[in-house]
């Protein structure tokens, strides 16, 4: 399986370890994430049409080093999974969309080579942050809220129906007790907040469970990490 994501930080941090979940669990998942760091669809849908700006290629979590377009990695053969998001700050705010979103996937309906578009729902900002006041929440469930919204309504205007649930998975992480799974109040916890990502990811895109994947990420004990797969795939199910 193949999965391009056009993303940003986000998606890098939901990317770091797929690779090493599927291949654990006796599966081969290819992850390839453009990133350019707060890159907002309106940023991408610029960069798709006037190739303006490349992005840092990263290969199943890591740095290639390499900077590419769009066009390029489109042009690089068949995608089992395209996804797609807005960028963190913007998420719940569903006109920062549009026309954006459509104009994007009416690209890669005339132009990509793949199976299935994916809109993978970013998650919110960490309680008593600067970052959350600054976004005009007091609490994280009123800013997830509306992102939720954001991603349904944006979907069903563009007809993508599967949908990478990170967002909700982070906030009943939350609600069951975790107690943080933000790094710097916005970005996932590493190596905790991306693995339960990855998790996510895995669960979603092949359809199969995480409890099958055994891959504990550098810095994480093996009790913590089952403990995680039984979560992600309890919220998925």
């Amino acid at each position: 399986m193949r999965v391009l994501s056009i993303g940003n930080s986000f998606s890098q941090d939901a990317t770091a370890y797929v690779h090493q979940i599927a291949e654990s669990a006796g599966e081969n998942v290819e992850t390839v994430n453009l990133y350019i760091g707060g890159c907002s669809l309106e940023r991408h849908w610029n960069n798709l049409t006037l190739e303006t700006e490349k992005y840092l290629k990263e290969v199943n979590g890591q740095s290639t080093g390499e900077y590419v377009t769009i066009r390029e990695m489109l042009a690089d053969g068949h995608w089992d999974y395209i996804t797609l998001q807005q960028v963190s700050g913007a998420s719940h705010k569903i006109a920062t969309f549009f026309p954006f979103l459509t104009q994007i996937v009416d690209y890669l309906k005339e132009n990509a080579d793949y199976g299935e578009l994916v809109m993978h729902q970013t998650w919110f900002y960490e309680d008593k942050s600067e970052m959350l006041a600054n976004q005009g929440y007091e609490k994280h469930e009123d800013m997830f809220a509306n992102i939720k919204k954001s991603y349904a309504e944006a979907m069903e205007r563009v007809g993508i129906k599967k949908m990478i649930p990170s967002g909700q998975v982070f906030a009943n992480l939350l609600d069951d007790g975790v107690g943080k799974v933000h790094r710097d109040h916005f970005h996932a916890l590493i190596p905790f907040g991306r693995y339960v990502l990855g998790l996510v990811w895995y669960e979603t895109l092949t359809g199969k469970s995480c409890l099958e994947a055994d891959y504990v990420p550098e810095g994480m004990c093996a009790e913590l990490a089952r403990a995680a797969r039984e979560m992600v795939h309890r919220y998925l199910v």
